[in-house]
């Protein structure tokens, strides 16, 4: 066996691979940030994914059939920012568990998702995706890796990134400051939202070119503790999303050379490998946003 040859095939899967882990979890990085985790973030992404599937399919064959895809695209990031928006609504304004708020928000978008999916399709079907511009990979794939720094410089060189960080951290002291609490966690969920939903659509349209009910494939629940791994920093979730989804090709390279490696555990491997490094993560000194998981109550004194 040509190792080069392996592990470049390894890594051309791979790095595509990790887009839409990229795409939620910086998403979901600027969420946990504000004080608020959202575990609803895979129902997020797999109405992104059927939203970008269905303008290309029904879309075909009319005027607007050049236009499909990004039509598609603006209905999975708007999709987003409007669940984001609900989410934000019961849990800073309702102040609802956050834990269970985002497993419905989760049952929600992935039981529409599917219902719909059915209700207009019927099953599976392929449509044509977004064509790859450089290296075998579309634009999508360049602007999520685009948005790391990008997300960096918004979340700790600008002054909206400061009031993100404050309200996640020092919720109390920011409203003592003037900041508004609960518009700064809508705006940082409306965010999140807007790039899940846009991680969905990079899975149907860039990465499967279709739709299925187990695309996302628990992808969101992985974006999110990948935020953890990162310590909640754009860079290091960039080499945390890269390591799953490396580790993710490595085991499909695996199987299809042929290697003495049993199944089993070759799928097993991403799952594993993501347990350790949170479990060998755990004991580093970054702590996350304080008050995270937390509801803020300006009425209410400590």
């Amino acid at each position: 066996m040509n190792i080069f040859a392996f592990i470049t095939n390894v890594l051309s899967i791979g790095i595509p691979f990790s887009v839409s882990l990229l795409l939620a979890s910086t998403g979901e990085m600027f969420n946990q940030r504000a004080g608020i985790f959202n575990l609803g973030c895979e129902g997020i992404m797999s109405m992104g994914a059927f939203l970008a599937f269905m303008a290309p399919h029904t879309l075909q064959g009319t005027a607007l059939e050049p236009w499909a895809n990004m039509l598609g695209i603006l209905a999975a990031m708007l999709m987003g920012g409007l669940m984001g928006m609900l989410f934000a609504l019961a849990t800073v304004t309702f102040r609802a568990p956050q834990g269970i708020a985002g497993i419905g928000l989760h049952m929600l978008g992935w039981g529409v998702a599917g219902t719909l999916f059915r209700f207009f399709v019927g099953g599976v079907t392929g449509i044509p995706g977004l064509k790859p511009v450089f290296l075998g990979m579309n634009a999508l794939a360049y602007l999520a890796f685009l948005l790391v720094p990008a997300s960096w410089y918004i979340l700790f060189k600008t002054p909206w990134g400061l009031k993100v960080r404050a309200v996640g951290t020092y919720p109390r002291a920011a409203d003592t400051m003037g900041v508004n609490v609960a518009r700064t966690r809508y705006q940082a969920l409306i965010a999140g939202g807007v790039l899940a939903g846009l991680a969905g659509a990079y899975l149907s349209l860039g990465q499967a070119k279709m739709f299925a009910d187990d695309i996302v494939a628990g992808r969101g629940f992985i974006a999110v503790a990948l935020v953890y791994f990162g310590r909640w920093n754009p860079f290091l979730i960039l080499g945390g999303s890269l390591l799953f989804s490396i580790a993710q090709s490595l085991q499909l390279a695996i199987q299809v050379q042929g290697i003495a490696f049993p199944y089993e555990f070759a799928v097993m491997l991403p799952y594993v490998l993501v347990i350790l490094v949170l479990a060998f993560a755990g004991g580093s000194t970054v702590r996350g946003p304080a008050e995270l998981g937390k509801p803020y109550n300006r009425e209410k004194r400590v």
